[in-house]
């Protein structure tokens, strides 16, 4: 199976998850409060295991492993205090709510469910590598600024609530097993990564279910257009000049760029719904998004 085809087959596997989710809504068998449900299950169960499972994996922690890896890291982090500028000042004209979901899109991006298997494709071990350490800035970024975003309450109080969420618990909790090569019993890892793999169907279905209370006529609003070629187009072409000027090593130049052009992170959506802050428009994001990711991605990996 060839890259692209391989890339095409995980986004039709995403819009089918979110067509099944539309019509279990549109039947009634998913309701108003199953919908919620489901976010709320996804951000405070299923999200927790998914991050923890990330940092499970047997790493060698050697001189070498941190030499190739903190490059990765920096980087990341980098990307992410730009995206934090980069958002906030980009969607000013947007109304306010969508310049939250807009924001928070441009923060986290779907580099896990198709980022990976992408770079893996392309750069074998070496890239998933570099993808682990990316993940960890943005894992941070994701569940305190990019939280933050979706809270109806002070700072002070906003920073009260995101040190007892669950899922910024689960990446300090991930941190410490990868620091210190923690390994479960059996019996754990494996209930752990269960609920883990429930992340992309369950994620799929509630946003499908999101889908069915938005007018399809508005499907490509002009906002929605507007953030997916700052997201899928000048983003990453910014990135990767900064990064060419840089000199920064092709490999690791082109796993960064490509991570950062993938489409809107499903947990936009799932936030939105959950903080009642307009999911229909987060919904609609993520499915334009990633439809047209089916063009850029292929055109960014010829650029590279």
């Amino acid at each position: 199976m060839t890259l692209f085809t391989q890339m095409v087959h995980l986004q039709l596997t995403l819009f089918l998850l979110i067509i099944i989710g539309l019509m279990l809504k549109k039947t009634g068998i998913i309701t108003k409060e199953g919908q919620k449900c489901l976010s709320d299950i996804t951000v405070n169960l299923i999200l927790p295991c998914n991050i923890i499972s990330s940092f499970m994996g047997e790493m060698n922690v050697s001189e070498q492993f941190i030499k190739n890896c903190s490059g990765a890291f920096l980087i990341s982090l980098g990307i992410q205090m730009f995206s934090i500028l980069f958002g906030k000042y980009c969607f000013l004209r947007c109304p306010k709510e969508k310049s939250r979901i807009f924001t928070y899109g441009i923060i986290v991006s779907n580099s896990s469910f198709i980022g990976l298997p992408v770079i893996h494709s392309l750069y074998g071990a070496a890239g998933v590598l570099y993808t682990s350490f990316f993940q960890i800035p943005v894992r941070l970024t994701m569940w305190s600024s990019g939280l933050a975003l979706f809270t109806h309450v002070d700072r002070k109080e906003a920073y009260k609530k995101l040190v007892k969420h669950p899922c910024i618990i689960a990446v300090f909790l991930g941190v410490l097993l990868m620091m210190f090569q923690v390994k479960f019993p059996a019996f754990l890892e494996n209930t752990v990564e269960g609920i883990s793999k429930c992340m992309v169907p369950v994620s799929m279905l509630a946003i499908g279910a999101m889908l069915a209370e938005s007018d399809i006529r508005q499907m490509f609003d002009w906002d929605v257009l507007y953030y997916c070629a700052l997201r899928l187009a000048a983003y990453p072409l910014l990135i990767l000049g900064v990064l060419r000027i840089l000199g920064i090593d092709s490999v690791l130049c082109s796993t960064m760029v490509l991570l950062s052009a993938m489409p809107m992170a499903s947990t936009t959506a799932i936030l939105a719904d959950k903080y009642d802050c307009n999911p229909e428009i987060a919904s609609q994001a993520i499915f334009v998004s990633t439809l047209l990711s089916i063009v850029t991605l292929p055109v960014f990996m010829m650029i590279l």
